[in-house]
């Protein structure tokens, strides 16, 4: 039995993120991810003007006039939401944990999706894969995904982003829009991240928070990996181990950044601080200008 808290928590997140669709958002999913092709519809007399390459020998010669095949835009995608519940995911310093904003964000994205008649997936993994929900149309569907983001309790602790995409290449037998969501601390998973991307249109979603990346002067304080559980004490008083930690977390998200370039891989990074709203727009706007050029 899910807990009313929950239930609760899930209808306020179908209301945010609906508005945000209906307003914001309208227009925009639709133009930045293409259907699979197109997909043929019917034929029709020759007109002046029509491509020859159209033309439709056998219905032309059965007819005895030229007739041509007309095609429509397969509109149809399947979009698949991975999404990190690592331990990692349990860290917010401003309003919301990074695992909050994550669930919110793939409501966004599930609610954009239906309302263009797509199908949505969700896998959910730590260092296994712990949940596959099968893509399905449908706002039913939809809140089922968001109760499970909201909802489930995952065994493991710790990130293997590798063992997750190499699970999505063997349940996934066409191509998807693919969103990875996570705050990507993991390592070796180059190879597999490329595999996904050459089958997939796939989009990196990186979520941060920035006392990742800026630490005050707060003295001696005890840190515990979220993920491993080891713990060390770490004297923030000091500006040169301030120093060395920020240059330290910031070199690791100047790789991560360059491996996508060096990929041509999608990314979008999104902060606890903040609307993610905002980032997402950004994203959309620019994606869509490079598919025009």
């Amino acid at each position: 039995m899910i807990p009313t808290e929950i239930l609760k928590k899930v209808k306020r997140i179908e209301l945010r993120t609906r508005n945000l669709v209906n307003t914001i958002f309208a227009g925009e999913y639709h133009s930045v991810f293409k259907g699979r092709g197109m997909a043929f519809a019917e034929v029709r007399e020759y007109q002046p003007g029509d491509d020859v390459r159209t033309i439709d020998w056998n219905v032309t010669a059965r007819m005895g006039d030229p007739f041509v095949k007309v095609f429509d835009e397969e509109r149809e995608l399947t979009v698949i939401l991975m999404v990190d519940a690592s331990a990692s995911g349990d860290f917010g310093t401003v309003a919301q944990m990074k695992g909050e904003i994550g669930a919110e964000i793939c409501a966004l994205l599930a609610f954009s999706a239906i309302q263009n008649n797509d199908r949505v997936g969700l896998i959910i993994f730590t260092d296994e894969v712990e949940l596959f929900i099968p893509p399905k149309k449908g706002k039913k569907h939809v809140l089922r995904v968001i109760r499970e983001l909201l909802y489930f309790q995952p065994s493991g602790r710790s990130t293997n982003i590798d063992t997750a995409l190499e699970y999505l290449n063997r349940v996934t037998y066409r191509r998807s829009v693919v969103f990875l969501v996570s705050d990507f601390f993991a390592s070796d998973y180059e190879k597999a991240l490329r595999v996904a991307n050459r089958r997939h249109d796939l989009v990196a979603i990186a979520l941060e928070d920035p006392r990742e990346y800026d630490l005050p002067a707060i003295g001696i304080v005890e840190l515990e990996d979220a993920e491993t559980g080891e713990g060390i004490m770490v004297d923030f008083g000091d500006a040169a181990v301030r120093e060395a930690f920020q240059k330290l977390t910031r070199k690791e998200r100047d790789d991560r950044e360059a491996l996508f370039r060096r990929m041509g891989l999608d990314a979008v990074n999104i902060s606890t601080q903040g609307a993610y709203h905002e980032p997402l727009m950004q994203f959309f706007r620019m994606r869509a200008k490079k598919i025009k050029n």
